[in-house]
């Protein structure tokens, strides 16, 4: 990490419980979290905020995933974006419309999630220098 500078993370996760416990990995893991249960909600956050990265569902009500990040894109270009979801027909779609995204299959261990986003924050990295 450069300086003592902590990746923001912005989370949206329509199910509470994934919610709570994949903030609360992220936080342990030593991550800035702010998290959100719908797209429509993370919006005013990335127009606002600074992230290094969003980490989404992709199925999720009024806004997916997928709609989000092509958001993300335009409105902060240089947020990386996760995502994450139990449907692998949608990991497809994702993998077509949002090539340069890590896609993360639920079911996964926390310690799969930390690794990957570690992974997708030091490509950042590595591109700056």
């Amino acid at each position: 990490m450069n300086g003592n500078a902590v990746p923001r993370i912005l989370l949206a996760e329509d199910d509470d419980a994934m919610r709570v416990y994949l903030e609360r990995a992220l936080v342990n893991a030593g991550y800035d979290v702010d998290s959100v249960d719908r797209g429509t909600a993370a919006l005013p956050l990335l127009e606002s905020t600074s992230y290094s990265l969003l980490l989404s569902d992709i199925v999720m009500p009024e806004m997916d995933g997928i709609e989000l990040a092509q958001r993300c894109n335009e409105i902060s270009p240089e947020t990386k974006v996760m995502f994450i979801t139990g449907f692998a027909a949608v990991t497809l779609k994702a993998s077509r419309e949002q090539p340069h995204a890590k896609v993360l299959s639920k079911p996964f261990h926390l310690r799969d999630l930390v690794l990957e986003v570690e992974r997708v924050l030091e490509e950042r990295t590595a591109a700056r220098l």
